[in-house]
Formats: C-alpha cells, structure tokens, sequence
C-alpha cells in the first residue's frame, strides 16, 4: 500500500514517466559541434608557416579546400556528432565584404562574420563576435563541442562563458614556424588542443607571383609620384572614410607599415616603375599622400 494518498501518488506516477519520456528523447538526440575559425590567426599563422610571410598580399589562402579540410577533420574527431556550421570570422573595411569574403559566405554550412578594419589593417571587434556566438550557442544547447581556431588570449572569455553553459571547447592552432602563436591562457582553459602541420597547410596555401617591372625606361618625375600619391589618397579616404584619418593622422609624416606597403604597390601599379631604389621618389610618394589627406581637414 502506498505511503502517499491516491491522487498525489498518481501524479508521482504520471512524473516519473514525462521524466523516462524526456530522458529518452535526450539520448536519442545527436551531439552537434560547430567551427569558430579566427581568419586573421589563420592567414597570419598559415601563411608564415608555408611561405615563411603573414602578408596576405603576397599569398592566396584556398578558403574552400581548408575549411573542407576543417570539416572532415571534425567528423573524424567528433564521429557521433553533427556539424552546426563553420563561423569565419574576418575583418573588412566598413564591414563590407570583400569579394574573396563573399564567395567564402556562399559556401555550404559556413557562415561569414565580420569585424572591421582600422587605418593600420588590424582587425577590430572579431574576438567579441566569437564570444557572442560561442556563448549564445552554448546556453541555448545548440552545441555540444567547439572547435576553436585562433591563438588570441582575448578568447579566454569567450571560451570559459561557453563552458559555463556546459559545452566543450577544443582549441585547434596551426603549427608554429618557431615559438608558439596561440597564448598560454588560452591553451590552459580549452579542454583539448590539437595542431595542424605543414603538410596539412601546405596544399591550400600558395605564394603570388611577385610583379616586377622593367627599369631600362627613365624614372617618373617628382611632380607625377606626387600626383599619384593624392590619387591613392583619394582612393584611399574614399574605401575607409574620413574617421580612418583619426588613426592616421598623429602619425604624421610617417605611414603605418601596412599602409606604407599598401601605397608603394599601388603607386608602382600605376606608374608601372619600380620605386625601390629610388628613396626620394618614395618620399615625394608619401608627401602627395599626406598633403590631400591632410587638405580635407
């Protein structure tokens, strides 16, 4: 005979079997994992292992076969398990896709997220999309495991808010070519670690061919460098806008490497000279560079 009077034994009753009802479903219920890949550390990471370089302008990353190769890599690791999708995340100017960008978002499965970019090309906000994501995806049990591609100790955050929710984080780096990339609080936090090789990148990434001009023509003159200098100013203020000129600015007269870079390429482009070896070409250059830039003020 029950200890518990027959209405609240029923209701007892009726309990335990909504709760054996709901266990079942949740074990019948797959694993699903997703891949949080931190472009900038990949490009960075990838390009200096194989071609010795973080510049992107001097290599092609092949995006499509790499993040395949993520995927496989994935079912492999997590052979019970379903993917979500893969998040990339990069940066862009204004948070407008580039082209190489847009055609990574019409990829299967993968979802493009960008930060932006500052006048020096570093990436801004990237770390903070991932928390979001990570940690969004995590209370809401849509994952169970995370494959987490970057090196940024300003990742910690996002992976202990996601364990916190019950998933688990696994940091994937790619090797070093000496030292390490990825930071020490980052590898202690995560709950596996596993490295990609140069044998595993060295398929999806190729160094361009490098542009070289002949030089038996004369030298532009110092007024025509200028003028190409406020052309790719022009060109310049007109992709970043003016708030660019904010980071710019207390710089002057000198020039960010990245942008530095930028316009000596550029210039020879359209000159189609070399300026190396020509040092006061460089600065007559640089000096049509500042003086728009600077008459917009």
């Amino acid at each position: 005979m029950s200890k518990y009077p027959a209405d609240i034994a029923e209701r007892l009753d009726r309990t335990n079997e909504l709760l054996q009802r709901m266990l079942m479903e949740v074990a019948k219920t797959p694993s699903t994992h997703a891949i949080f890949v931190d472009a900038g550390y990949v490009y960075a990471a990838a390009g200096l292992l194989v071609t010795g370089t973080e510049d992107r302008r001097t290599f092609d990353l092949d995006a499509e076969g790499l993040i395949e190769a993520f995927i496989d890599r994935a079912r492999t690791i997590f052979a019970d398990s379903r993917l979500l999708r893969v998040y990339w995340y990069d940066g862009a100017r204004r948070r407008i896709h580039t082209t190489e960008q847009q055609a990574i978002a019409e990829l299967p499965d993968v979802k493009v997220r960008l930060g932006n970019l500052n006048a020096n090309n570093q990436q801004k906000g990237v770390d903070s999309l991932i928390r979001t994501d990570l940690e969004s995806l995590a209370r809401h049990r849509a994952i169970s495991d995370a494959a987490l591609i970057g090196g940024d100790e300003d990742l910690v955050s996002a992976v202990e808010a996601a364990q916190g929710y019950g998933a688990r984080v696994h940091l994937w780096g790619i090797e070093a070519a000496e030292g390490r990339n990825q930071a020490e609080p980052l590898l202690w936090e995560v709950d596996s670690r596993r490295t990609f090789d140069l044998d595993f990148c060295r398929p999806y990434v190729t160094r361009r061919p490098v542009t070289t001009y002949e030089d038996d023509t004369p030298p532009p003159s110092r007024e025509d460098v200028r003028f190409v200098g406020a052309q790719i100013a022009t060109a310049w203020l007109a992709a970043r806008g003016r708030e660019s000129l904010v980071d710019l600015l207390p710089g002057h007269p000198y020039l960010p490497g990245s942008v530095d870079q930028d316009l000596l390429v550029e210039a020879e482009r359209l000159l189609q000279h070399s300026l190396r070896g020509h040092a006061h070409l460089r600065r007559a250059l640089r000096d049509g560079f500042w003086q728009h830039l600077q008459a917009q003020f």
